[in-house]
């Protein structure tokens, strides 16, 4: 009975207030919610309702327009809604181009002009997997070795998998495509946890980074490989334009993008030009 009241009174997400919410949030952060998602959004932010002693979602937006909360509310908002499904040696097929293709193209350019700095960007990097595992196949390819100044930002909107990412433990789930070799070389275990370590660790720093936001994508600037992987899909066209307007401007000349197998940047931008790095498709700015 109990259980079929609390069903009862959760509060439900009308067509006009699933509106101004995926209107809010798409302002926010560029994330734009189809018709589709109506349910997501009123799955996960029914309890918080509740936390913040509300009854409906009218009240919700209303304490998001005008409590004096409202911008660590919104914080909380964009924590709750983004999706972060990750984990070390991810996708290894662009991996491959990244370790076998880009990078030794990079290495070659480079040392022809005496240049031996590597800067790789993680953007929406979730909770540290990504970035850390392309500071891990920048070691194993043994620039650490040769003078090389490695240089891996992480970046989220997030707060809540910045601070896991910093944490840098992790479950057995998440290491699960990492080899014995690279387990041992890279991670201190202790009973079922797994901690980076600290000489993989010191070669990246996290920022919270909104891409909508061109003031704080210049803070990352001269990067010679972006990893955008599995964002652009949550953006509609205009914020997919702007998102990949920012990552071009934070590019040194002549760097990589990567983007998701299922993504594209045809109708987006001519900002590229698609090249093929050990049977996967990568973005080379013009």
């Amino acid at each position: 009975m109990t259980t079929l009241m609390g069903l009862q009174n959760k509060p439900k997400l009308s067509k006009e207030a699933f509106d101004q919410l995926r209107t809010l949030i798409y302002a926010k952060c560029g994330i734009s919610f189809s018709d589709a998602k109506k349910y997501l959004l009123e799955s996960r932010l029914a309890k918080r309702i509740e936390a913040r002693g509300l009854k409906t979602f009218e009240d919700y937006i209303y304490f998001l327009n005008y409590d004096a909360q409202k911008e660590s509310e919104i914080v909380f908002l964009i924590n709750t809604i983004v999706t972060n499904e990750t984990s070390f040696y991810r996708d290894p097929v662009q991996l491959k181009g990244f370790d076998q293709g880009v990078v030794p193209k990079l290495v070659e350019e480079k040392k022809k002009a005496n240049n031996k700095r590597m800067k790789v960007w993680s953007a929406a990097s979730s909770t540290g997997e990504e970035p850390y595992t392309l500071a891990m196949m920048l070691l194993e390819l043994g620039l650490g070795n040769e003078g090389w100044s490695i240089e891996v930002t992480g970046s989220d909107i997030s707060d809540n998998v910045l601070r896991s990412a910093k944490a840098a433990t992790y479950e057995q789930y998440a290491i699960r495509n990492a080899t014995p070799q690279q387990l041992a070389r890279f991670f201190d275990q202790k009973d079922k946890m797994y901690t980076v370590k600290q000489d993989v660790q010191r070669l990246v720093r996290y920022k919270k980074i909104n891409l909508m936001n061109s003031f704080e994508t210049r803070l990352i600037k001269d990067n010679d490989v972006i990893f955008c992987r599995n964002v652009l899909i949550y953006f509609d066209d205009a914020s997919k334009k702007k998102a990949v307007a920012n990552l071009y401007d934070s590019l040194a000349k002549g760097g990589y993008l990567f983007i998701g197998f299922s993504e594209s940047l045809h109708d987006i931008t001519r900002l590229f030009k698609p090249v093929r790095f050990c049977g996967t498709m990568v973005y080379q700015k013009i």
